[in-house]
């Protein structure tokens, strides 16, 4: 049996109607033929935040295009020209038979064209002829986007043809986004300039936004000013006015480009270029009636749908933040997500991690080092800590991110959508979502990914803040020379233990030693050579300290040993091993100097008003009168 045909769609902002047409289009020409669809989606430039759109971006990295067939690319939907550009140089890179929408500047590709001039210029020509419109406002897309060039191109050339005058102030450059429209009627009401007869507009998103920004400021459409649009999207068709739009066979166009691809994939001859019309569509915002009965039960149900999954989906979003915001740990995040994911309609839902998502508290947290974060790309090996599977919840420990999958089924006829999984620019890893219209259908979708993603960052913040607590503590009470207890982690312990031998009537073993002539080797040998007699040293006392006992730095050059469960004995038998473990370094690291220290020890019982740093005293005090019998007690105590 051979594996069904993948093809990759590359595509941002896919819960908006125009790429929402053109995948319904590509999945129906998909499923008709068996083949397996990925989409690999972004919703770069919705909110203005240059790190947000480099983790969605991030996406498209995970690509294996040895894994693909072929390739239909949405680049037109993709605002950033730089990230564009990435992706037709690998897709170019890959060799596979590529299509594309409405894009002339790469002829290698198969393109499926909709005719926006024509489109354009008839809608420019109708409000300058049929109404009289003089002073004409444009809002354009990004110039980096061909259609949005090609229809202000056709406004340009159109306005030119009537002898109309095109006034820069009178031209707003947005993103195709609801909130240019917006903006550019700020813009165009902060110049002292007439009003506006009309203001085009390249899609029916901004055409919208415009108007009710009109309305805002007392104007009526298309009383006082016309307003178009471009797309005839569903939302432009139900507005009060209707817009003035273009209609595109948009779903025609999806079907078209998967069509093509398959054709090219299996070995048959297509045509470059495939063209098809699209048409105005005149209708109340621009002051035209229609005789065109309106469906308005189909319309209600539809509204009413919209509604109700959108407030379904709004209170599990809602119940989802609530939960999340209170985890502490991955273990618990992962249940939670699972509870209200399992709500939402899919055949096969997976949360896939970067296997270093957490790795800055795995490595632990080190003072003035900076902690490693996956910015491009993915890691090479991945997790999948869930995955819903037709109701069964499942988790794959380790797979390659080449796959691009935590497994594969091996059928054909599924759409797989994969959104990113990060956090600002931080890659954590993606989501994958299969059999679903939830993606392109929600007006959450893009919400629940974000909390979730958030929720991620949360428990890997704080495991990092937990990691740096722990070190910070370590730093509090540990000696970073000797790799042992300082005088704060002796103190912590050693009451500890003073207690328990007071309560269980345990005798206390305390043992003071001294380095000898650590000023000698200091300033005959260098710092450095001291610093390796004193870790030596504290080496040697560490092993001298069984389960029962605990050794620290006590100051510069002083050592302690403090254990429980001691007797008389323990004395001689601690200080005989000390002395035969230096003697045994001395003949190891054969240095011209040898390591030599004082030691003073006692055994006590711990009665109730005795006091720790009296049993110290006491060892200091012995330990003093055999360092001034040495050789070395010419030297003064703290040399």
């Amino acid at each position: 049996m051979t594996r069904p045909i993948e093809i990759a769609v590359i595509v941002a902002g896919i819960d908006e109607e125009y790429q929402n047409s053109i995948i319904e289009g590509i999945i129906s020409c998909a499923k008709e033929n068996n083949v397996n669809i990925s989409c690999f989606a972004a919703f770069g430039g919705v909110i203005s935040n240059r790190k947000f759109d480099l983790g969605e971006y991030n996406i498209y990295n995970l690509i294996n295009y040895n894994k693909l067939d072929g390739v239909i690319l949405l680049t037109n939907t993709i605002s950033d020209p730089v990230e564009k550009e990435k992706i037709i140089h690998r897709v170019k890179a890959s060799k596979l038979p590529a299509v594309v929408l409405d894009d002339d500047d790469d002829p290698e590709f198969y393109n499926i064209k909709i005719d926006n001039i024509s489109a354009m210029r008839g809608i420019v020509s109708h409000i300058i002829e049929k109404h009289g419109a003089e002073k004409i406002n444009y809002i354009s897309g990004p110039m980096t986007n061909p259609e949005a060039e090609d229809r202000y191109n056709a406004f340009i050339n159109e306005m030119t043809e009537h002898d109309l005058t095109v006034d820069i102030r009178r031209v707003f450059f947005g993103e195709f986004r609801s909130v240019d429209g917006r903006r550019a009627v700020e813009s165009f009401l902060s110049f002292d300039m007439p009003k506006p007869d009309a203001i085009i507009c390249a899609n029916d998103a901004m055409a919208l936004a415009t108007i009710d920004e009109l309305s805002k400021y007392g104007y009526k459409v298309p009383d006082d000013i016309i307003v178009t649009g471009f797309d005839n999207t569903f939302n432009a068709r139900h507005h009060y006015p209707a817009l003035t739009t273009v209609d595109r066979p948009l779903d025609a166009a999806g079907y078209k480009a998967c069509e093509v691809l398959l054709k090219v994939i299996n070995g048959d001859s297509v045509d470059k270029t495939c063209s098809l019309s699209a048409e105005p569509v005149f209708s109340g915002s621009c002051g035209c009636r229609t005789d065109a009965d309106e469906d308005i039960i189909s319309y209600k149900k539809e509204v009413f749908r919209l509604i109700s999954d959108c407030r379904t989906d709004i209170s599990i979003l809602n119940r989802l933040t609530t939960d999340l915001a209170e985890n502490e740990d991955m273990d618990t995040n992962i249940n939670d997500i699972a509870k209200y994911i399992s709500e939402l309609k899919f055949e096969r839902f997976c949360v896939c991690l970067c296997s270093n998502w957490d790795e800055a508290f795995r490595d632990g947290w080190k003072m003035n080092s900076s902690i490693r974060e996956q910015v491009e790309g993915y890691t090479e090996e991945m997790i999948a800590p869930l995955i819903f599977d037709n109701g069964k919840r499942l988790s794959v420990d380790k797979y390659k991110s080449s796959e691009m999958y935590p497994y594969r089924d091996g059928n054909g006829g599924n759409v797989r959508y994969f959104l990113p999984l990060h956090f600002r620019e931080v890659c954590l890893g993606y989501y994958i979502i299969t059999n679903s219209t939830f993606p392109i259908k929600s007006m959450v979708c893009h919400s629940i990914m974000l909390n979730i993603s958030q929720s991620i960052e949360n428990i890997r913040k704080l495991l990092n803040l937990n990691s740096m607590i722990r070190e910070l503590d370590k730093l509090y009470v540990n000696d970073p020379l000797c790799n042992i207890f300082n005088r704060n982690g002796f103190i912590r312990a050693a009451d500890n233990i003073f207690s328990r031998c007071k309560i269980h009537s345990e005798k206390l073993l305390i043992s003071f030693i001294d380095m000898d002539g650590l000023k000698i080797i200091n300033d005959n040998y260098g710092h450095k050579e001291g610093d390796f007699a004193l870790q030596k040293l504290a080496s040697i006392i560490s092993s001298c300290c069984n389960e029962d006992r605990i050794c620290a730095r006590f100051g510069g050059d002083e050592f302690i040993i403090l254990g429980s469960n001691a007797s008389q004995d323990d004395i001689a038998k601690l200080e005989n091993e000390f002395k035969e473990k230096i003697d045994s370094v001395n003949k190891v690291i054969n240095k011209p100097y040898e390591l030599s220290a004082s030691i003073g020890t006692i055994v006590s019982e711990v009665t109730p008003n005795l006091l720790l740093f009296t049993l110290i005293t006491q060892a200091d005090e012995i330990m003093y009168e055999r360092k001034k019998k040495k050789a070395t007690s010419r030297y003064l105590r703290h040399e």
